[in-house]
This record gives C-alpha cells, sequence and structure tokens, in this order.
C-alpha cells in the first residue's frame, strides 16, 4: 500500500514551522526543559510530566453553552495564519501542534467542521497510522479529553514515546476474539482496563473495533460510547488501544483545597504519560494518586471482560 503522506513530509513541516512560528518554536525548546517524573507500579511505570503550556487543553471549558461561545480553533478560518500544513487526502490537514506534548506532536483535524466522532472514521485512523509509521495516533472522545469536541480531530505524537507501546503485551494474559488475521486482548492488572487490537489487517481491526463500539454503553445525550484510542503501525501490523470509560474528570479535578489536582485524563494518560500543568500537582502526584484517578475514570477489566462472556 503506497503512503500519500511520509514522516520525513512531516519532519520537514515541523522544521518549516518552527522556523517561522515563534509560539510554537518557543513551546517545543521548552519541552526540552520540561521536568519528568517516573511512578513505579507493579509491573510497569507511569510518567508524570510538569508541562505549563498544557494548561489550555487541562482546563478547557467543553460545556455547550462555552463551546458555542468560541471561535472553534481548528477551523482554517480560525487558525493562526503562520500555521500551515500537509493535506492527508481531501479529508484532513496534518498541523503541528504548539502546545506540545511530544518531541514531534501533530493535530490533524478535518476539513470539515462536524462533531467528534470515530466510528465511521476508524478506518481513517488506521490510515493515518500507516502513513505516519513514526508516529502515534490519537484519539479523545468529546468527554475524555477532547478539547475541541465539536470539530473531528486526531493527534499524533513521536512513536516510542508512551510506556505501554512497549509494556501491553506483558498485559494481554488471553486472547478474547480472533477474527481472520486480527486478534482481540484484554489488558489484565495494568490499573486502566483497555482492548487491544492486533491486525495484519485494516478490514480485520475495523471489523473487531465496530464490535466493541456496538458493545459499549451510550450515556443518555451522549454521541457515542466514551473512549480513548491509540493506534500504530509496527513493521506489518496495526495495534490500537482502546480505553473505554465512564468519566470526563475525576473528582479532584473540582476538589477543594489541597485534595485539588488540575488533572483531565485523555489517550496520553492512558498510554501512561500523566500531564499535570501545575508545579504543585507534579510536586505532590503520587502512585495513590493516579491509582484513584484511573479506577474512577476507566472501565475495569472485569467488566470488558463480562462485554464479551454474555
Amino acid at each position: 500500500m503506497k503512503r500519500i503522506v511520509t514522516s520525513a513530509q512531516v519532519m520537514g513541516l515541523l522544521q518549516e514551522q518552527l522556523d517561522v512560528w515563534e509560539l510554537a518554536r518557543n513551546n517545543y525548546e521548552a519541552l526540552k526543559q520540561v521536568r519528568v517524573k517516573e511512578l513505579n507500579f507493579d509491573r510497569f511505570k507511569i510518567n508524570v510530566q510538569f508541562n505549563p503550556a498544557r494548561i489550555v487543553s487541562s482546563s478547557a471549558k467543553v460545556d455547550s453553552k462555552s463551546i458555542q461561545e468560541r471561535k472553534c480553533f481548528l477551523c482554517e478560518e480560525n487558525r493562526p495564519v503562520v500555521q500551515k500544513g500537509l493535506s492527508f487526502r481531501e479529508d484532513y490537514i496534518i498541523l503541528i501542534n504548539p502546545f506540545p506534548i511530544f518531541p514531534k506532536h501533530l493535530t490533524i483535524p478535518a476539513y470539515k467542521h462536524v462533531d467528534q466522532r470515530i466510528l465511521n472514521r476508524f478506518e481513517d485512523m488506521l490510515d493515518l497510522a500507516y502513513n505516519l509509521d513514526e508516529f502515534t495516533i490519537f484519539y479523545n472522545g468529546p468527554k475524555c479529553g477532547a478539547s475541541a469536541p465539536d470539530h473531528v480531530h486526531f493527534q499524533a505524537g513521536s512513536k516510542g514515546f508512551l510506556p505501554i507501546e512497549k509494556e501491553w503485551k506483558m498485559f494481554a494474559e488471553s486472547e478474547v476474539l480472533e477474527y481472520q488475521s486480527a486478534k482481540l486482548f484484554i489488558l489484565s492488572k495494568y490499573l486502566r482496563g483497555a482492548f487491544v487490537i492486533e491486525s495484519e489487517s485494516k478490514e480485520s481491526a475495523v471489523k473487531l473495533f465496530e464490535r466493541i463500539y456496538t458493545s459499549l454503553e451510550i450515556k443518555p445525550g451522549e454521541g457515542e460510547p466514551m473512549m480513548n484510542i491509540l493506534a500504530w503501525f509496527d513493521t506489518d501490523k496495526w495495534v490500537i488501544c482502546i480505553f473505554p470509560r465512564t468519566l470526563h474528570r475525576p473528582s479532584c479535578y473540582t476538589a477543594q483545597g489541597d485534595d485539588n489536582i488540575l488533572i483531565s485524563p485523555a489517550a496520553v494518560d492512558m498510554g501512561g504519560v500523566f500531564i499535570t500543568p501545575l508545579e504543585k500537582d507534579f510536586e505532590k502526584i503520587s502512585v495513590g494518586n493516579i491509582t484513584d484517578i484511573l479506577q474512577e475514570v476507566c472501565i475495569d477489566e472485569v467488566k470488558l471482560q463480562e462485554i464479551f462472556s454474555n
């Protein structure tokens, strides 16, 4: 399968943008000095990153009133004049993210201003993972970390940055389902319940994803099941991690006093890198805090197993 856009072209875009876009250049330079601490759990680790620039995303107001009152920052007419991109087919534009978490961080919005929904765009996500083979592609549901739930988009970050990319096989203890060349696993004892699809066939991966999607609850007033997704292409196959969610933000997000931690978990956090835009939170966050947050916002592995045992 021929690649439409290559990782090399994206690297060129990144450098061109950093040459002319001061805000982005300053934030990427600051990223080199970002503070990180490693928290060790049973057989896996989670990194915590102190990244003040991410306050824009972590504190984003995503209620209907706030969304309606602000201009969409992913629509072309509202983006900075200096921000340029690469077209991906006629559907998406690849942009550098000016508020990076990764050494190379992309935002990939659709040209059309339509709501954040994944079911009919999951195949697009796999196409992006194949074309941008040096990146991990991720999707945040409208109430699972997406700061623009009104404009469908993906993001991408440097492959190898997220601990889950190396860890997931250690926790995929049992194969739940097989469809042609695709296999479905549930991660066990990984603190956050997750489905993992491993497939050499895009079509088979799509079929398994549709099976998962239709098995998950859509809450009243919501347009899709709550979830975060990570996907990457590894030599000859796709690996897709799907994290069903129960809550948008944990109780510590709105807690008062010392109990407050400004954490709005999204796909990157599920992948093993927690983002703290406030220094006070970076200093105090602990294994216990992260355990409480993940248990509060994720579906546990027992309930995921029940989905396919009924």
